[in-house]
């Protein structure tokens, strides 16, 4: 008896080992979660740490933040697959899917919208009425030459609309909020941002939006994505899109997304980005 009680210990202890064992291979797994400079650094790990605590807890997993200083430092750790899920522009995307495989798996949805256009943004007393009315002028580009959103698309606006580069002087802010900012406090004549630049907190804080006005928006495209590295394993992929697609119907999934700037967030396949792929090789073509 006293022999089977010492053999029955021995297993229960083992398996306690083994139980252990397995839970610190969990915890000891990790995913980073890149999270392109749209805004700054402080506002953006504010922004979305919230956000890789509740995948940490949900995919048992540790999701690790991290962002950049600037789009290029950005797009290296993207081109190094660096990140497992990532978070950036659709030129990112289409780019990065091409060259390293990433696979998007979501899109955000702001202010109801699931979708985004370029647009122009001026001062309502600076006079300007069209985009013919920028030539010669300082026109503020927001997060550098792949900006999907804040300088290809408004490129293309300005080509199309008669303006060549040599018409106008490019300016490059760090980030589209920079951007408005610019054209606020009138360091620049004309901003490239997004359709939703002036509905931003970190821009609605420092400026009066009264004061300005949207001179001319289009190429309008699926909202920016979230993809996943193609060294995740499949299982991990699963749970990962289960987990981001159900957020917007849960009451903690939504508290998260809503800190994240975001009023949802849906499902997205590589299609979707097809409009983006477009205005890119119109940019591209315009261009040469």
């Amino acid at each position: 008896m006293k022999k089977l009680i010492t053999t029955k210990f021995k297993v229960l202890i083992l398996c306690l080992l083994c139980t252990f064992a397995d839970i610190v291979v969990q915890a000891s797994e990790v995913l980073t979660m890149g999270v392109f400079p749209r805004r700054n650094s402080v506002v953006t790990v504010k922004m979305f740490t919230p956000l890789s605590r509740y995948l940490s807890e949900q995919l048992g997993v540790t999701v690790k933040l991290e962002t950049a200083k600037n789009f290029p430092a950005f797009w290296e750790n993207v081109m190094s697959k660096r990140y497992d899920i990532v978070h950036y522009n659709q030129l990112h995307y289409i780019l990065s899917q091409k060259s390293v495989g990433y696979k998007v798996f979501a899109k955000n949805e702001e202010f109801g919208q699931s979708y985004i256009q370029s647009s122009i943004i001026v001062r309502k007393d600076s006079g300007f009425n069209t985009i013919a009315d920028l030539k010669g002028k300082r026109v503020i580009f927001g997060g550098g030459k792949l900006a999907m959103v804040a300088f290809v698309g408004v490129k293309l606006l300005l080509m199309e609309n008669g303006l060549k580069e040599s018409d106008y002087q490019t300016v490059i802010a760090r980030n589209p909020p920079n951007s408005s900012l610019a054209v606020f406090f009138k360091k620049a004549e004309a901003g490239g941002v997004g359709d939703i630049a002036l509905t931003v907190p970190s821009v609605t804080k420092r400026v009066n939006a009264n004061e300005m006005k949207y001179l001319a928006s289009g190429h309008g495209q699926a909202h920016i994505p979230w993809a996943y590295s193609p060294n995740v394993k499949d299982d991990m992929k699963e749970k990962i899109v289960a987990e981001f697609i159900k957020m917007s119907s849960v009451p903690e999934g939504k508290k998260v997304l809503k800190k994240a700037g975001m009023s949802g967030i849906l499902a997205a396949e590589d299609k979707d980005y097809d409009d983006s792929r477009v205005i890119y090789r119109k940019y591209k073509n315009l261009l040469n």
